[in-house]
């Protein structure tokens, strides 16, 4: 699983990157992290690879968002942590 963030996963939950960066961690989830960096407001020819593969899996630039392995992109801050509540990690 991957979960793209905008720079960093440090915060408090204000953060929504940090907040579901924990929710998953607290979960047992240990995801690849790719930082997208910019902002999603900025116009294409200056967004990233990452924020340009966010947009062909979500139809957006925002991040955070985590991509299952079956390729399944979950693009909602409250989402992710919903999934990662509802699907603790193997022990």
């Amino acid at each position: 699983m991957k979960l793209y963030i905008c720079w960093s996963t440090n915060g408090s939950d204000h953060h929504d990157c940090a907040k579901v960066n924990r929710a998953l961690t607290e979960a047992g989830h240990s995801p690849e992290i790719v930082k997208a960096r910019g902002q999603e407001h900025l116009p294409v020819f200056l967004q990233g690879r990452a924020r340009r593969e966010v947009f062909a899996m979500t139809g957006s630039y925002f991040v955070p968002v985590l991509v299952l392995d079956d390729g399944t992109a979950v693009n909602e801050p409250d989402a992710v942590v919903a999934w990662a509540a509802a699907h603790p990690a193997a022990v």
